[in-house]
C-alpha cells in the first residue's frame, strides 16, 4: 500500500493554469453592490497546490479593473498563468464590423470602435446607450438592430421597444446558437442586441470591451485572447509557450453548482465557474474544451474566430 501510495504521488499532473479569474462585469449606474454589479472570483493554489478561492465585490468598474490589475501581477509574480473567464461577449453578431466599415471588419476594429466611443466614468456613469444610437444611425438610419433603453435616453436612432425586424441582422452569434441548443440555462439568454432589461449582456459587453482591451494591451504580447489570437484548437503546454494570461469569454450559469447561505446570484456564477474550470485543470481536461467547435462549416468558424468570438463550452 505505501509504494502504491508513494506512486500515486509522484504521478505529475499537467495543469494549463496555476490560477482562475472569473469575472462577472456590470453596467450599472452609478456605485453599486451586492446583486447585479461587479463580482470577481479567484480561485488560486497554494505551495501544495490546494485550492482556495476569494470574492470580491468592488463598487465601481474603475474599482473593478484597478483590482485586477494588481492580482494579475500578483499571481504572475508568483508564477501562475492566469485563466480570466469574462461573463460577456467579446464580440458582436455577424456583419456589424462590415456595416460599421471598422478596420479590417473584425472584432479587433470592433474593439478599436467602442474604445474611441464609449465614455465611461469612475462613477459607473457612462454613454453606452448614446453609442448604440449611433451604431444603429452608421448601420441601418434607424432604430435597430440596438434596441432597448430607459424613457429618457429613447431617441430616432434608439427605441425602448424591440423593432419588428432586425432586417439582415441575425438575433444571436453562432456560439449563443450552439449554447441554446446546448444548456437548457442558456435558453433565456438575451440577445446583444438588446440594451436594456433583466438578463441582458449588451450593455456589460459594451463597456466591458474597451476596459479589457486597455487591461490585455497592457500586459504586452503575454495576453492572449481567444479564440481571436489563439484560433480554434485544444490546448497544451506547447500552444500556451510565452502566455501569461487567456483571456476567454464564460456562461457562469451552464455551471452546476448551489448558492452558499446569504450568496447572491452573480457571486455564486463566478465561484461555481472558478471552481469548475480548477477542477476540470486538475484533471487534465480544461483543454480539450478550446477545440474546433463541432458542426461549423468553414465559413462559420472563420467567423467565430474573426469576428464573433465564442462561449467556452458552447
Amino acid at each position: 500500500m505505501n509504494d502504491l501510495w508513494m506512486d500515486w504521488e509522484i504521478l505529475p499532473v499537467t495543469r494549463l493554469f496555476g490560477a482562475y479569474v472569473i469575472v462577472d462585469y456590470s453596467a450599472a449606474e452609478g456605485k453599486k453592490t451586492g446583486e447585479s454589479s461587479v463580482w470577481i472570483g479567484v480561485m488560486k493554489r497554494d505551495i501544495r497546490f490546494r485550492l482556495s478561492y476569494e470574492a470580491h465585490n468592488p463598487a465601481t468598474r474603475a474599482e473593478a479593473v484597478a483590482l485586477l490589475k494588481t492580482t494579475l501581477a500578483d499571481l504572475h509574480k508568483r508564477g501562475d498563468r492566469v485563466f480570466l473567464g469574462l461573463d460577456f461577449a467579446l464580440g458582436f453578431p455577424r456583419g456589424t464590423a462590415s456595416r460599421l466599415q471598422v478596420k479590417g471588419a473584425n472584432w479587433s476594429g470592433m474593439w478599436e470602435f467602442l474604445a474611441k466611443n464609449i465614455v465611461d466614468k469612475p462613477d459607473n456613469k457612462n454613454n453606452r446607450f448614446q453609442v448604440a444610437a449611433k451604431m444603429n444611425r452608421l448601420m441601418t438610419d434607424e432604430a435597430y438592430p440596438f434596441w432597448g433603453c430607459p424613457k429618457s435616453d429613447s431617441q430616432k436612432w434608439l427605441s425602448t421597444l424591440k423593432p419588428e425586424s432586425l432586417g439582415d441582422f441575425p438575433e444571436f452569434r453562432l456560439t449563443e446558437e450552439a449554447a441554446r441548443k446546448a444548456h437548457k440555462k442558456a435558453q433565456t439568454a438575451k440577445s446583444l442586441w438588446q440594451m436594456h432589461g433583466a438578463g441582458v449582456v449588451a450593455g456589460q459587453t459594451m463597456l466591458g470591451i474597451p476596459a479589457f482591451k486597455a487591461l490585455a494591451e497592457g500586459l504586452g504580447d503575454s495576453a492572449k485572447i481567444w479564440p481571436f489570437q489563439t484560433g480554434f484548437g485544444a490546448l497544451d503546454e506547447t500552444a500556451l509557450d510565452g502566455v501569461s494570461t487567456l483571456i476567454v469569454e464564460v456562461f457562469p450559469a451552464v455551471f452546476d453548482g448551489e448558492a452558499e447561505p446569504g450568496e447572491v446570484k452573480d457571486a455564486t456564477g463566478v465561484r461555481v465557474a472558478a471552481q469548475a474550470l480548477a477542477e476540470a485543470d486538475d484533471k487534465g481536461q480544461l483543454g480539450a474544451l478550446f477545440t474546433t467547435p463541432k458542426g461549423l462549416s468553414e465559413a462559420e468558424l472563420n467567423i467565430a474566430s474573426n469576428e464573433e468570438g465564442w462561449i467556452l463550452g458552447a
